[in-house]
């Protein structure tokens, strides 16, 4: 995996503090926080101010708070952009969907959202539900590398996965409108945004799975694994996730059930 470039890191970068940080939790004087800056399900701009708000940008600065340091986010393009600024030392904390397919090089904290992954197809599509996507003589496209193409590649059976590998954009809906492939899947949120602009297109009215939202952290470091895990647990129990994500507007988003001990 190569290193985040500092031109895109530069690019990306969405605000800053005090740059003299160190990634001990407790030591740090400033929380770096990596994220997917074009996620919509993550992150939200305010259409009058330009503000950026929305699950991960709360509770980056939620956490830096409780630990009394000032937050750098950090927006990039791709989970593994993430996944690499948190391994090279980068940023402290970055928040990414698990997949065991990105187990290794960081750890991953427990799930503390669900965003729902659905599938567009055309008006006139015989497609009805997720439950039809699986079926011989189907192409299904998705992004690369993205949580439901891992997940589509382990799990389809007669359906042919087609990777697309241009940054994102509305790509996959424009196959779609092409007969290229007969859905596209990723994130509702993502999909009902695309589809303002897209006519003769629909979604389907139920979800495929849940990708599970977590904070990863470097690997081997437990003590910071350890306090993004009970930082969990403890906005889950007192209502502030639920009221994070009531006050994003995100469509297709939810809390992430506490794991049974």
């Amino acid at each position: 995996m190569r290193v985040l470039s500092l031109c895109t890191l530069a690019a990306l970068f969405i605000a800053s503090s005090d740059a003299g940080s160190q990634t001990a939790p407790g030591r740090s004087r400033v929380l770096r926080a990596a994220f997917i800056a074009a996620n919509p399900a993550m992150t939200v701009k305010d259409p009058v101010t330009g503000a950026v708000g929305g699950p991960a940008v709360e509770l980056a600065r939620e956490l830096a708070r409780r630990r009394g340091v000032e937050v750098n986010l950090i927006g990039v393009q791709t989970p593994q952009n993430v996944i690499d600024a948190v391994r090279n030392g980068e940023a402290d904390i970055g928040f990414v969907a698990y997949n065991p397919e990105r187990e290794g090089t960081i750890e991953f904290s427990q799930p503390f959202m669900l965003v729902l992954q659905t599938f567009v197809v055309r008006e006139d599509s015989p497609l009805q539900s997720v439950r039809d996507i699986d079926r011989p003589n189907r192409k299904i496209g998705a992004r690369r590398a993205d949580s439901i193409a891992l997940y589509l590649a382990r799990t389809l059976k007669q359906a042919q996965l087609v990777e697309i590998t241009e940054p994102a954009g509305t790509e996959g809906i424009q196959g779609v409108q092409s007969g290229q492939w007969d859905a596209f899947g990723t994130n509702r949120q993502r999909l009902t945004e695309a589809l303002r602009n897209a006519p003769g297109l629909r979604l389907l009215k139920d979800d495929l799975y849940g990708v599970e939202q977590t904070i990863i952290v470097p690997k081997e470091d437990e003590e910071n694994l350890k306090a993004v895990n009970q930082f969990i647990d403890d906005i889950r129990t007192s209502g502030f996730l639920r009221a994070t994500i009531d006050r994003s507007g995100i469509i297709g988003i939810a809390v992430a059930p506490a794991p049974v001990k």
